[in-house]
C-alpha cells in the first residue's frame, strides 16, 4: 500500500519473486485496458516473469468497477493463486478496493474511512506501507509527469480521444490526464493549453497522493496494522541524479530488506499457528504490525 509514485509495484515484484507470489493489482484505474502510459502500468518487461492479475484486463466499455465488484474478482484471483500453491501479493493505491476485498464484513453503503473501529479480515494479511516524505514525493511526481509526457503520453491521449474512448469509459476516463488534456485537444492544442494541462496533471497527482495517505492513516486508526517503510531516501537519490548503485542500495536497505524480514516473520507466524487475537499483548503490533487469522484458504501480502 502507499501513495502513487512510492514504489508499490516494484516492491510487489520483489516480494513475489522471493516468496513464490503472484501480484493482484488493486489500482482502480489500472484494472482497465488502455492508456498504459497515462495510467503508468508496469511494463511486462519489468515484471520479471511474475504473474499479474487484474492489471489492464477489464474492458473499459464495460462500466466502472465498484469496490464490491473488485472484491468478487480479486477473491477469485486469490483462490486461484492459492490453488497453485502460491502467495497472493496485493498491490495498488486504491484503498477503497483494498478495504472492500479484505474486510470480513463489507457494506458498500458504509464509509470505510469514516468511523474508527477495529476490523477483522477475510485473509491472513501482512500489511506493508511504502511511504515517502510529502515534499520529496511531490517533487518526484512532478518529474514523473514530465517523463510520462516524454514517453508518449500526449500521443496516446490524442489517439484515445480520436477513438471516442472518453465518451464510453466511465472508469478509465477518470484517469489523471484524460480530463486535463481533453480541454487541450478541444481548444486547438495551443502552447498555453498544453502548459495548463501539464500543470493541472501535476497538481491533481499531488492531491491524489495526499488523499491516499490520509486514507491509509484512517485505516491504521481502524486497527489495520501497517508496517511503514520509508522510501524517502530512494526517491531523493533519484531526484539528485545519484547513480543506479546508490538508488538500489537505498531501496534494498530501506524498503526491500525490512519488507522481506516482515513477510518472513508473518509466514513464520502462520506456520506456528498464529491467529487473530494472538497479539493482544501488542508485541506483534509494535514489532512488525501484523494481523493473522486462522483460515485454510490462503494468505495475502
Amino acid at each position: 500500500m502507499g501513495a502513487t509514485g512510492t514504489g508499490k509495484s516494484k516492491l510487489s515484484i520483489d516480494i513475489a519473486s522471493r516468496f513464490s507470489g503472484e501480484v493482484v493489482n488493486s489500482d482502480k484505474i489500472q484494472v482497465y485496458r488502455g492508456l498504459d502510459i497515462t495510467t503508468n502500468k508496469m511494463p511486462i518487461a519489468d515484471r520479471c516473469g511474475v504473474p499479474h492479475h487484474l492489471l489492464g484486463e477489464l474492458d473499459p466499455c464495460g462500466g466502472e468497477l465498484p469496490p464490491g465488484g473488485f472484491r468478487s474478482l480479486a477473491s477469485s484471483c486469490i483462490a486461484g493463486i492459492a490453488a497453485r500453491g502460491h502467495r497472493a501479493v496485493l498491490a495498488g493505491g486504491s484503498n477503497s478496493y483494498i478495504h472492500a476485498l479484505l474486510a470480513e464484513h463489507y457494506d458498500p453503503r458504509s464509509d470505510p474511512f469514516g468511523s474508527v473501529r477495529r476490523e477483522r479480515f477475510r485473509y491472513r494479511c501482512c500489511f506493508l506501507w511504502v511511504d515517502v516524505d510529502a515534499a520529496v514525493l511531490g517533487e518526484y511526481l512532478d518529474r514523473r509527469v514530465d517523463e510520462m509526457i516524454g514517453d508518449g503520453m500526449v500521443d496516446e491521449l490524442e489517439a484515445y480521444f480520436a477513438a471516442g474512448g472518453d465518451r464510453d469509459h466511465a472508469g478509465l476516463g477518470k484517469a489523471i490526464g484524460v480530463p486535463e488534456f481533453k480541454k487541450y485537444f478541444e481548444k486547438g492544442k495551443s502552447a498555453a493549453g498544453f502548459e495548463t494541462a501539464v500543470a493541472e496533471i501535476k497538481e491533481n497527482t499531488r492531491r491524489l497522493a495526499e488523499a491516499q495517505v490520509r486514507k491509509i492513516k484512517r485505516l491504521v486508526e481502524r486497527g489495520w496494522a501497517l508496517r511503514r517503510l520509508d522510501a524517502s531516501a530512494v526517491i531523493a537519490a533519484r531526484l539528485c541524479g545519484a547513480g543506479k548503485d546508490k538508488q538500489v542500495e537505498a531501496w534494498e536497505r530501506d524498503v526491500v530488506g525490512p519488507s522481506i524480514e516482515a513477510v518472513r516473520h508473518f509466514l513464520d507466524g502462520i506456520s506456528a499457528g498464529a491467529g487473530a487475537g494472538d497479539d493482544d499483548d501488542g508485541a506483534h503490533h509494535q514489532q512488525f504490525l501484523l494481523r493473522h487469522r486462522r483460515q485454510p484458504l490462503s494468505s495475502v501480502s
